[in-house]
């Protein structure tokens, strides 16, 4: 279940407002964490364990917390201790659906669980484990466009690129054609000469993109 943290990380940073952020405080660790670096996962993790003890409803703290759990079952299930994996990977996933019930309405909360989801479920061989993460990812995004809609314009390139093939890719793999169509139809007008619009333009030819073509896509060149 390895997956790209900058998903994860770029995709929120954008989308959030200017107030005090807790993913400032902690995704430089996850992301360190995500690439391989165990201490600076456990660092992250630690800082959200302290901030939920201070505030048991801190749903980012524990939106967070539960992406380093689900990130952890993918290394016990690559280590072939199943039991573990799937310890965690419940784990992380509760963690995640109960900061979104304390936090419905929030960006940091919502954005984060749609990339993990989005993301890892990618990874998963099984297409009906698989289904519902998709189908939980494609609403926190929904969501969060919802809040942040219908004129994108204001976000930067990355962060808008990130929503909306999050979006059209996901509808894609649910098999609703039509909705991923029009996402990928607005990515082609409003992002043109971007690399959302070249996969934009890819998938309307083949109905269809490679994990590497559907995320994380102009990491650099972000507003």
């Amino acid at each position: 279940m390895r997956f790209k943290l900058a998903t994860l990380l770029l995709a929120t940073a954008g989308l959030l407002s200017s107030q005090e952020r807790f993913d400032l405080k902690v995704r430089t660790f996850f992301f360190a964490g995500f690439a391989g670096d165990t201490a600076s996962l456990e660092k992250g993790m630690k800082m959200c364990e302290d901030a939920m003890a201070d505030n048991l409803k801190n749903a980012e703290a524990l939106v967070w917390h539960g992406s380093g759990l689900y990130y952890q079952s993918g290394q016990a299930f690559r280590a072939g201790d199943m039991q573990k994996g799937m310890e965690l990977f419940q784990r992380g996933l509760k963690e995640m659906d109960d900061a979104v019930a304390l936090s419905p309405d929030a960006i940091g909360v919502r954005i984060p669980r749609g990339a993990v989801l989005l993301t890892g479920s990618r990874q998963m061989a099984n297409p009906e484990m698989a289904r519902p993460l998709i189908e939980k990812g494609v609403e926190d995004y929904e969501h969060a466009y919802q809040i942040q809609g219908p004129d994108l314009s204001r976000l930067g390139t990355h962060p808008r690129g990130e929503l909306m093939i999050g979006l059209a890719d996901g509808y894609s793999r649910l098999g609703n054609g039509e909705k991923a169509q029009q996402w990928f139809k607005r990515i082609q007008k409003e992002l043109p000469g971007t690399p959302y619009a070249k996969s934009a333009s890819t998938w309307l030819d083949t109905k269809t993109l490679t994990p590497a073509q559907s995320g994380c896509l102009g990491c650099h060149a972000g507003k």
